[in-house]
């Protein structure tokens, strides 16, 4: 959970100062803000998780570099929480995270340093920012691969958004009656699918259009 213009640790500053107005109870305060904090956590642990995902590889699949990898899933989640599973060609390794409300799937590359494809699987990422019909004025700034066209860029993205709501995510967040719209998507779609269709995800949150009110000596045709 996060409240617009605050960053987390404000959030949980905050809610340390409204609980002990709000409940006379000390220890259901203190339990409710320590599950906040968890929950917090827990988000932003997943979140770095599927970046990693999306953007970094495993070496090998050596069982060594496997334990490790998954190692730091487990500190992270949970022993009992963590599978990891290499790929029958041996390209990725599957990963499941099991969530007290869902499940986590995923999939790391396995790119050995110095080869071509580590090279190419670094994709150059140009803005590609986005409107919405309704409010023109505020813009997502998003971020497609060079070597795709805006329109095809745009169809991706149109295409990704019908496919998220019918994944287990997109249904559950329906079933929780979250709005279905655009905003939601962006802030829920998994950074991984993004990048399957050569998009990424630069901020959740639509930036308002700037209008630059040039002076007289910066006009065009305008004389020193």
């Amino acid at each position: 959970m996060k409240v617009k213009g605050l960053n987390d640790a404000d959030f949980l500053a905050l809610l340390e100062r409204v609980l002990p107005t709000t409940t006379p109870d000390p220890r259901l305060a203190s339990a409710i803000y320590e599950e906040v904090a968890r929950q917090l956590r827990l988000i932003n642990s997943v979140k770095s998780f599927e970046k990693y995902c999306a953007e970094g590889s495993l070496p090998d699949l050596e069982p060594a570099t496997v334990a490790e990898f998954k190692g730091r899933l487990e500190e992270t989640f949970g022993a009992e929480k963590v599978s990891v599973a290499p790929s029958e060609k041996g390209d990725s390794v599957a990963v499941e995270i099991h969530l007290p409300d869902r499940k986590v799937s995923n999939r790391l590359k396995v790119l050995p340093p110095g080869t071509v494809e580590e090279e190419e699987s670094k994709a150059v990422y140009v803005p590609f920012p986005v409107t919405l019909p309704d409010d023109p004025d505020l813009v997502w700034i998003l971020a497609r691969r060079d070597d795709m066209a805006p329109e095809e860029a745009a169809r991706a993205l149109t295409s990704l958004e019908e496919e998220f709501w019918e994944t287990k995510a997109g249904l559950k967040l329906l079933k929780d009656r979250v709005e279905k719209n655009f905003a939601e998507f962006i802030a829920n779609v998994p950074a991984a699918a993004l990048a399957d269709h050569g998009l990424k995800r630069h901020y959740k949150e639509p930036e308002p259009r700037k209008t630059l009110h040039r002076g007289p000596s910066q006009s065009d045709g305008a004389t020193p």
